[in-house]
């Protein structure tokens, strides 16, 4: 597979829209030092998204910003997910029961996206994850579920081609040691992210399979390590594999 866009002028299409996305309103010359791209290459750009309706110019300002045309398709999209409507209330049960926010990701490629995130309110603390980012798999318990559920080899492909970095002293960085762990979710119905992606976070994740069977989805509890005790972890557990049993009954 090619890993170079064929159709250059849409790479960088998307590339305005991506930086815009991440800057907010921007002057023409400081988008240009973004893309690092000359003035008329993006003026061109930014012309031809504002006639498609997906950048808007300010008329006293002169910034370019998106529109909300992105937002309608993201509505669009989301509107045809029928899982969320299937495992929302499951979420925000859960959620409530424990005090602590909940995620819902779906798998893509070698990451997974959060799709769902039912907040808790009952603490001060936030959660930085946002829906529509993205978690690597090999360093995350929504991740690790999902592997838990694939063929070896699947396991060893998305570890292959995976950009693994230590992004904290926890993360796991040799296949040997991941793949023990995954040995262990298998055993006990659920993973663990024991501050692996983010200092100072654990979660537990369980897995949900598609309507065929194939690990598609997960949701996780993520709270600060001073909540998430290894007693805790146990008791959460009993809930978390509860709450899978009854969105995989609701699902057929």
């Amino acid at each position: 597979m090619e890993n170079k866009n064929p159709i250059q002028v849409a790479d960088r299409l998307f590339l305005v829209l991506e930086t815009l996305a991440e800057t907010g309103p921007a002057a023409l010359a400081d988008l240009c030092r973004h893309l690092e791209l000359n003035k008329s290459t993006v003026h061109r750009l930014l012309s031809s998204l504002i006639y498609m309706g997906y950048v808007k110019q300010d008329a006293e300002t002169g910034k370019y910003s998106l529109s909300f045309k992105l937002l309608t398709l993201s509505n669009k999209l989301m509107s045809h997910m029928d899982i969320l409507e299937t495992v929302r209330p499951f979420l925000k049960k859960l959620s409530e029961e424990t005090g602590e926010t909940v995620h819902f990701v779906q798998l893509d490629g070698l990451d997974a996206v959060y799709i769902y995130k039912e907040e808790s309110y009952q603490n001060s603390i936030r959660m930085v994850s946002k829906v529509g980012s993205r978690i690597p798999l090999y360093c995350s318990g929504v991740g690790k579920a999902m592997a838990a559920d694939m063929p070896e080899t699947q396991i060893k492909e998305i570890w292959d081609n995976s950009q693994i970095q230590k992004l904290t002293p926890h993360t796991m960085i040799h296949y040997t040691q991941f793949f023990e762990k995954i040995k262990e979710v298998q055993q006990k119905g659920y993973a663990l992210d024991d501050e692996e992606n983010e200092l100072g976070v654990r979660c537990i994740a369980v897995s949900i399979p598609d309507f065929k069977g194939r690990p598609k989805y997960a949701f996780s509890i993520s709270a600060p390590v001073a909540r998430m005790s290894d007693r805790r972890i146990e008791e959460l557990s009993q809930i978390v594999l509860h709450i899978k049993k009854e969105i995989v009954a609701a699902m057929r």
